[in-house]
């Protein structure tokens, strides 16, 4: 028989729903029952795409007798993290403090006032592998809720003050050291991997926005030795197995230092964030290369992460068939049968490194161990020809791949996540001259916009099948200001700059600490817990107040806000403590300050209808230029809701279209569209240094 989570939205929970365990959503049943029981609360927090979230599962909570164990003594919630991330937030940083590491799937005991005692991440049903067992762990447990109580209760308490602390997470001094994104820099280089790209040694995760603190310094300063950074790990990156060289799209991290073997899930927001890498990297350097894993990896979330309403799901799963990576490698023998021409089928075998020993548990996983051009050189062909050859093959390989069955996908519509790759789509689009990404990119914000918002025009959290809940946390609203920006960047309409601005007020109202500067990650109306974080760090994804602080910076300057300048200013100076000890990890954070002291630059162009600048627009959505904002002002178009005071005044000129440029708080003379167009095809960086 079905528990309870059987009634739950989330796939994460309804994989759960046939366990013998007696789950409970979070939720008011739960909590009462573990006051009006007196029992500890077994709290047990993952994500459907989790790989060891799954074993656990499949060793104790579908065994009978931990089941029974658990019944007995527990009362145990299940959360998605993903639906949850204040939950996750708070006790995973309880299980770092109690263990010194984290993870999931992650497994927290907590007190009836829901304060964690004791807690880890994955522990097998019995004692092996140099862990205890699951059921000792339970055992141990209840032997101290039942016989030392009264202990177990103080070091809770302790523990609950410790999170408070760091939820806290704000600046006494509010002082930034100048110096700060060439320590981050140095820091970069330190953990730098020459070779292979990436920061750090194995398992190596995409470090995304410390990819765009790069591109951003490199930009300002010139600085040569700084790029290969960036290129060399964007390029290793879209060489080795974590990309999906078939279907485009990246995978989760590699678990070696080579980028050969993935962790094969697929999350939303790592595809977000890579595309914005991408795009950015294919502005600055022109690299086909880049518009490639562009162009494949938003086909990949149009084609299997698009919802039918235009919102984008979540994740694949590493899994199927009940085996980690095994919808994506290949044998030799697969190979030869499906392209027919045993030279064929033997180059694409020997370019994409798939053996007879394997690279994977005894099969291949499809990877370039060096560029197109060197096997070409190697097999005596011109680079295009052996290209258009490959991608035959790949087009044949993919079909036959779209007849195995598939990993599991967690189809749950994530605000925080549709905003990054909103965000991404549009940047695509635009750096592309691609209108179907910028399409996308529209119809999901309106999906969002629409569908999850309560009466009161609040946002929600999460969507699935039809239905919309959970009030939103501060990334759902920071992202998708972010998106909107950048859909105004992509199509200069309005009408996204309205809904952005929308959304950062009601961010300010509900978010924002009047105390103490910064961001709440929870609403002032949220739900009360133990702890209330105002997180500054990057993760996964960048932090809140991060991004923040940084479309405050961008939408004030856009609308000579002197309010959202402040607040951005405010914001960066509560999280001073951490730019000052650990600016490498908080390189969203950073981002915005160096935004905030960089020179500014504002282009409006003024023409007497589109068609006419569109060559223009095309070149500047093409450049890379982060610290420029572009206005247009149609001779025709109605009266502006926002940006009338920066169009004021600047209009066509006989005719000709005009570009007026205005930076450091002056303007400069207009100057004449098409000799601007020139003049930027010529020097090929608009913007020049960022200072």
């Amino acid at each position: 028989m079905p528990n309870r989570l059987a009634h739950e939205t989330s796939p994460y929970l309804l994989q759960h729903a046939n366990n013998p365990v007696d789950w409970y959503a979070w939720g008011e049943e739960a909590l009462a029952k573990a006051k009006q029981e007196n029992k500890p609360i077994f709290l047990s927090i993952g994500y459907s795409a989790c790989h060891w979230c799954h074993v656990m599962e499949h060793e104790s909570f579908e065994s009978q007798e931990i089941a029974d164990y658990l019944n007995e003594h527990f009362v145990s919630i299940k959360v998605d993290r993903e639906e949850r991330p204040d939950l996750d937030q708070i006790y995973m940083n309880a299980v770092q403090l109690l263990t010194g590491h984290g993870g999931w799937p992650m497994s927290v005991f907590l007190t009836c006032e829901l304060k964690p005692f004791f807690g880890g991440t994955y522990w097998p049903p019995t004692a092996g592998r140099g862990m205890p067992g699951f059921d000792q762990v339970l055992k141990a447990v209840v032997d101290a809720w039942v016989n030392r109580q009264d202990k177990v209760l103080e070091q809770s308490g302790i523990l609950t003050e410790r999170l408070q602390m760091i939820g806290a997470g704000t600046s006494e001094s509010g002082e930034i050291a100048p110096g700060r994104i060439l320590l981050a820099i140095d820091q970069m280089r330190q953990s730098f991997d020459a070779t292979h790209g990436g920061f750090g040694s194995a398992p190596k995760f995409p470090h995304t926005m410390n990819v765009d603190l790069i591109l951003r310094y490199y930009h300002q300063s010139q600085d040569d030795s700084v790029l290969p950074m960036v290129t060399t790990t964007l390029d290793k990156m879209s060489m080795g197995g974590i990309y999906d060289h078939l279907g485009g799209g990246f995978a989760r991290y590699s678990v070696d230092e080579f980028w050969l073997v993935p962790h094969f899930e697929k999350m939303l927001y790592d595809n977000a964030l890579l595309v914005g890498n991408y795009v950015d990297a294919y502005r600055l350097t022109g690299n086909p290369n880049y518009a490639r894993v562009i162009r494949e990896s938003c086909d990949y979330i149009l084609r299997d992460m698009t919802d039918e309403r235009g919102g984008f799901h979540s994740t694949e799963d590493a899994d199927s068939e009940g085996e980690e990576g095994k919808f994506y490698v290949w044998t030799p023998a697969e190979v030869h049968r499906l392209l027919g021409d045993p030279v064929i089928a033997d180059r694409f075998c020997q370019v994409y490194d798939i053996t007879e020993s394997g690279n994977f548990e005894g099969h291949s996983i499809p990877r370039l161990k060096k560029p197109l051009a060197e096997y070409a050189r190697l097999l005596e062909t011109s680079e295009e020809e052996l290209r258009d050859e490959m991608n035959r093959g790949k087009e044949v390989l993919f079909h036959a791949r779209c007849d195995r069955i598939r990993p599991g996908k967690d189809d749950k519509i994530l605000a925080s996540w549709n905003g990054l790759m909103i965000e991404a789509m549009a940047g695509a689009g635009a750096a592309l001259a691609e209108p179907t990404y910028i399409a996308a990119a529209a119809k999901a914000a309106r999906f969002v916009l629409q569908d999850m918002r309560n009466e009161a025009g609040r946002l929600l959290h999460t969507y699935r099948h039809g239905k919309a809940k959970l009030a939103a946390y501060l990334d759902d609203y920071t992202y998708l200001a972010a998106a909107m920006f950048a859909l105004y960047e992509a199509t200069f309409d309005e009408q996204w700059l309205v809904e952005c601005k929308t959304l950062v007020d009601q961010a300010i109202e509900h978010f924002y600490d009047d105390d103490q500067g910064g961001f709440f990650y929870t609403a002032d109306d949220h739900e009360a817990l133990i702890a209330r974080n105002k997180d500054f760090y990057d993760h996964s994804v960048p932090s809140g107040n991060g991004v923040a602080a940084l479309v405050l910076a961008k939408l004030g300057r856009l609308l000579g806000n002197e309010s959202y300048l402040a607040l951005a200013n405010e914001t960066i100076s509560a999280g001073a403590d951490v730019l000052q000890k650990h600016p490498f990890a908080a390189g969203q954070l950073l981002i915005a300050h160096h935004y905030l002291e960089s020179n500014s630059r504002e282009i409006v162009i003024a023409a007497s209808d589109r068609a006419e600048i569109e060559p223009l627009v095309r070149q500047l959505a093409r450049t890379y230029a982060p610290g420029v904002l572009v206005a247009v002002a149609l001779d025709d178009e109605p009266e502006s809701p926002l940006l009338n005071s920066m169009k004021a005044g600047k209009t066509a000129h006989n005719g000709a279209a005009q570009v007026y440029v205005c930076e450091n708080f002056h303007c400069n003379a207009p100057i004449d569209a098409s000799q601007y167009l020139s003049d930027l095809s010529a020097n090929g960086n608009e913007s020049g240094p960022m200072v």
